[in-house]
């Protein structure tokens, strides 16, 4: 096979391949992963801002809700323990990716999946049986470590075994499916809000189970990828299951790019130290940068607290979370966009746009709220309450089409293959990390800087455009294995730090 073992994952352009069944049913079970992670966001927020919820696990909250006059607009929300119960989620998927990058590798896509799935059914059995605040953090744990497993396996489950001609918008499936878990998530907290028994939040947290038990029962039908059977040395299985997957008789010029791309990366002894040779730098600073901007939009804040956030501004706990559930379904849509966009316009066109739109949405939300919504008095004319959710859905869409599923697909198809897996874990920890800060700081935040906090995020919008401008090149379009010659050289910035990729290739021919 001519060119050398670097044409692992695009070499596929070229392979005989159908659209299999079995590769449907294996994408179906693989996005089950993005609902659940989805469904986890989604649900707390509404969760938090329910009264008999609120009575049971946070007094306080309860008590500076319901007596008006003696809590300002700003503040009601502001409680350490509330915001850990979100917040603990993201901290155990941090630290459970590096465990789930090792079982990745070593015992394969689909076990790992397995893992993650009992994971989300153990937190969901804890969340919805709570009877005190430690069982609902315990259960917010072992969903965590759930979401830590499956955002490391699934997307290179779904890269692996996609035929390269729709891998891109496969890529994108699992980002829109989080979209969807949230909607639902929505969607079910504005029903169950309405059940008057008091139990509604048990209901909430309880229909976890469902994708949850998607997840486990695909992880148990589905077929290991290719890639991983022949990484673990069993040549023989993944030639079958290679056979299976694509449909065709001859797989061989696939298997041999495979089983060389194996061995590439098998000489590769610690993936983490590569990572951060000097070659590979550019790649990694977008992966991590990228992670970080996509929390310093403020779009998690605003997708968590955004009942909360509505419920400021003045709508009742109901229209607050009829608001949540439009912002919600313009999420879902503007991701179909971007499946649409992003090989035709291009990554970098996306970003730029969003950039200015979604600085532009901020700045008129923190003007409106700046003017109108005071410490204790909250004077939104139902005009200006329109246009505040009017900017939100704005913001959010712009989002949607850019930073969302661009943050997760640039930094996968820009490593070469040796670097790919570990770039993958840093790229979730650091997302997790960040998710962690906000997540945990948000409410606070904005007791403190007030509509001010708007303004911070609109800085750092200003800060990742610039970033977008100078340093992320355009990608569309490029073979992953051409990535360095086409794009990382050639780019004004980058192509210093590829002097050295002429030895390293040499040291491993």
């Amino acid at each position: 096979m001519a060119g050398g073992g670097f044409g692992a994952s695009s070499g596929g352009g070229d392979f005989e391949a159908k659209i299999t069944p079995l590769v449907i049913i294996s994408c179906i079970m693989a996005a089950s992963g993005g609902l659940m992670f989805g469904y986890d966001v989604g649900i707390s927020g509404g969760v938090t801002s329910m009264p008999h919820f609120q009575k049971k696990f946070f007094p306080v909250v309860y008590r500076k809700t319901q007596e008006s006059g003696l809590e300002s607009n700003y503040c009601k929300y502001d409680n350490q323990g509330l915001q850990l119960f979100t917040s603990s989620l993201y901290l155990a998927a941090l630290i459970s990716t590096f465990f789930a990058s090792y079982t990745t590798r070593s015992l394969g896509r689909k076990l790992t999946m397995l893992i993650a799935g009992i994971f989300f059914i153990a937190g969901t059995v804890f969340n919805a049986a709570a009877i005190n605040l430690l069982m609902l953090i315990i259960g917010r744990i072992l969903l965590g470590c759930g979401v830590g497993f499956a955002n490391q396996a699934v997307p290179l489950f779904l890269s692996e075994i996609a035929p390269t001609r729709i891998r891109g918008a496969l890529n994108i499936l699992f980002q829109l499916n989080i979209t969807i878990g949230i909607l639902f998530a929505n969607l079910i907290n504005y029903g169950t809000n309405k059940i008057t028994g008091g139990y509604g939040w048990r209901v909430s947290l309880g229909l976890a189970g469902i994708p949850a038990g998607l997840l486990t029962l695909g992880s148990l039908i589905v077929v290991d990828t290719p890639n991983s059977l022949i990484e673990r040395g069993k040549l023989e299985e993944g030639k079958a299951v290679l056979r299976r997957i694509r449909g065709v008789d001859n797989v061989d010029p696939e298997f041999l790019e495979i089983v060389e791309a194996s061995r590439v990366a098998k000489e590769v002894k610690n993936p983490f130290q590569n990572l951060l040779k000097r070659r590979n730098r550019p790649q990694l600073v977008i992966a991590v940068m990228m992670q970080v901007f996509q929390q310093f939009t403020g779009i998690n804040a605003v997708m968590f607290y955004a009942p909360v956030l509505f419920q400021t501004l003045g709508f009742k706990s109901d229209a607050s979370l009829y608001s949540a559930v439009i912002t919600g379904a313009v999420n879902v849509l503007s991701t179909v966009v971007s499946i649409y966009f992003v090989d035709k316009a291009g990554r970098r066109i996306l970003l730029l746009e969003a950039g200015v739109q979604m600085f532009l949405s901020q700045l008129v939300v923190a003007i409106v709220m700046g003017l109108r919504v005071q410490e204790h008095s909250n004077n939104l004319t139902p005009g200006l309450a329109i246009l505040v959710v009017v900017m939100v859905c704005s913001f959010v869409s712009s989002f949607a089409w850019s930073w969302g599923p661009l943050g997760w697909l640039i930094p996968s198809e820009t490593f070469p293959l040796e670097a790919r897996s570990a770039g993958q874990s840093v790229a979730v920890c650091i997302n997790m990390l960040f998710t962690f800060i906000i997540a945990q700081a948000f409410l606070s935040m904005l007791c403190h800087m007030k509509f001010g906090i708007f303004l911070f995020f609109c800085a750092w919008v200003l800060v990742m455009t610039i970033f977008v401008v100078f340093l992320i090149p355009e990608t569309k379009g490029v073979p992953i294995e051409e990535m360095s010659e086409r794009v990382w050289k050639q780019h004004w910035f980058w192509k210093g730090f590829m002097d050295d990729f002429e030895d390293g290739a040499k040291a491993y021919a």
